[in-house]
């Protein structure tokens, strides 16, 4: 018995191959139902690519599945992620026979033999736990109609149930279909290409751009009654162009490839192998917690940076013609109307004010999703140490100095986002014919003596507020991820590098026009941010280098 139970053991291994560069394994033909089967295959990553040792990188999640299943040559409709959900959960609810050919190609590896094998495995399979649930409501006593108690057909995924209770189900779903403005959010950071969002906001710059220079303010000057020549065209104002067509696309990038690692590769390592199924489930109702907060967000967003500040800084001031406001390209038709008329300017600055507050939603909505990411990360970590997994550990290390080198970048570049509006406000202010021979002046006034370079008390400024709003969200949620994941941790030296830098670059924005001189400071923060984006750790070494007994990982 002992012989043939080892040869059986090393038939079975044997069976496990690599078939077109994918990890294959045959059907075990073991009498499983659905639910049996596909826990263990997706445990197991049937199906992946392999990596360098022959098995693959992890497990399947519903995104992973749902991606490898749509982009099957012969399916041209996909498939919803919510039925790829349904799979994982731990439920009653079987597959259709659509979908069952779809996993088969999955698990069979592309390849039309074990295609085969495994779409009559899974049919097999669907057919048991059928069977197994209609026995459990014969057990309950749940007498259905004969023609409930039959298969509605061949492509139906849901269990059978009773009309109240599916009536209660569909309607909880559709609740939360309708107000999970979190979970829609969210996905346009997780969902599709890691480029489709950083794409489309600098496609949105480019045509404001173009658009611009069709109505001929792209490059545009104008006299002010004290004899001033002054450049005020769209394409020399940073917070339009440096702002949106670098810094915020570099922000979303950035927020998008965390999010990504942490859903797909960091937050199943650090979860139990008996939750890795659920994981996804988890990072869910942990987006949906915030709900409220996103809700909070659109709105001012869209009705006070959006459409009131729109209301009150252009449409009003233009159709009076009365501007309490420095010129610039938006009121350039109050000063030079041969250039751009009155109703050209409300439809140009409708546009991109309309393309500024869906930005900047899409801006805190990546922040609140850096926010929930940290608190994940400690929550997960915090479990790991109640249950004195001492590997684990290192794993959270590790991946917690992963994710704090990703919020430092996007609080680096939030905070450069703030400087491009503080800047341009000023500028607008000032007695200088352009940004640049502004900070030039004030470079040079350090050694020429201090000068009068702006009358800023003559004008308001409301874009002092909004980017003092948005440097401090930045910090608050790089402050929340120091203090949740740095505390007790092993990596406090590079995060002392990253709290000094983010510090430094913060001071430097808060003296933009506070006093002459400003531009020197100015110039090392920005120096220091830049070098941050490329080495967020400030030269120390990635983890794997660093030895046992360093203080960091």
């Amino acid at each position: 018995m002992m012989r043939k139970g080892s040869k059986q053991n090393e038939t079975n291994a044997c069976r496990l191959l690599k078939m077109n560069g994918k990890y294959f394994i045959p059907p075990p033909r073991d009498g499983s139902n659905f639910k049996e089967l596909f826990k263990r295959l997706a445990t197991a990553g049937a199906g992946r690519p392999v990596v360098d040792d022959g098995f693959p990188p992890g497990p399947w999640t519903p995104d992973l599945l749902t991606e490898a299943i749509s982009q099957i040559d012969t399916n041209l409709s996909g498939i919803d992620v919510r039925t790829v959900q349904l799979w994982f959960q731990d439920n009653e609810k079987g597959i259709g026979a659509d979908n069952i050919h779809w996993l088969a190609r999955i698990f069979g590896c592309d390849d039309p033999a074990a295609t085969s094998e495994w779409q009559v495995e899974l049919s097999a399979a669907q057919s048991r736990l059928t069977a197994k649930r209609r026995n459990m409501r014969k057990r309950a006593g749940f007498d259905a109609p004969e023609a409930l108690d039959i298969e509605r057909s061949p492509s139906d995924d849901d269990e059978i149930k009773p009309p109240a209770k599916m009536a209660e189900d569909n309607g909880a779903r559709g609740q939360v279909r309708r107000l999970s403005l979190a979970i829609k959010s969210e996905a346009i950071f997780s969902r599709g290409s890691p480029l489709d969002l950083p794409a489309s906001v600098f496609a949105g710059a480019v045509a404001l751009g173009f658009i611009s220079y069709l109505t001929g303010v792209h490059n545009v000057t104008y006299g002010r009654v004290d004899g001033l020549i002054k450049q005020v065209g769209f394409l020399w104002a940073p917070n339009w162009t440096l702002l949106f067509m670098v810094f915020m696309p570099l922000f979303f990038a950035f927020v998008v490839e965390l999010l990504v690692f942490w859903k797909d590769e960091g937050r199943l390592q650090l979860l139990p192998k008996g939750d890795q199924m659920s994981g996804d489930d988890g990072w869910t109702r942990s987006v949906e917690a915030s709900s409220y907060t996103y809700w909070a967000v659109f709105l001012i967003c869209l009705a006070f940076a959006g459409l009131f500040q729109w209301i009150g800084v252009r449409l009003i001031p233009l159709m009076d013609g009365a501007d309490n406001y420095a010129t610039d390209w938006g009121s350039l038709a109050l000063v030079r109307p041969e250039i751009i008329s009155v109703p050209v300017a409300i439809a140009f600055t409708g546009l991109a004010y309309l393309y500024m507050c869906i930005c900047f939603y899409l801006f805190f909505v990546g922040l609140i999703l850096l926010y929930t990411l940290a608190h994940d990360l400690w929550k997960i970590g915090k479990a790991s140490k109640l249950r004195q997994e001492i590997d684990h550990q290192h794993e959270v290390n590790e991946i917690g100095l992963r994710v704090m080198g990703g919020i430092f970048r996007c609080t680096v570049l939030g905070i450069l986002i703030a400087m491009c509006m503080k800047l341009q406000s000023f500028y607008l202010t000032s007695n200088a014919e352009s940004i640049v021979a502004w900070l030039l002046g004030d470079l040079l006034s350090v050694l020429n003596g201090p000068d009068e370079v702006w009358d800023g008390n003559n004008y308001s400024m409301p874009n002092h507020y909004t980017s003092l709003l948005i440097a401090m969200a930045a910090c608050v949620v790089f402050l929340y991820g120091s203090i949740r994941l740095g505390v007790g941790s092993q990596f406090q030296r590079p995060l002392g590098k990253m709290s000094t830098a983010v510090i430094l670059i913060a001071v430097s924005y808060l003296l933009i026009g506070a006093l002459p001189g400003f531009s020197i400071l100015l110039s090392v923060g920005v120096l220091v941010a830049l070098y941050g984006l490329f080495d967020p750790g400030f030269g120390t070494r990635p983890t794997h280098e660093l030895g046992d007994n360093q203080d960091v990982l």
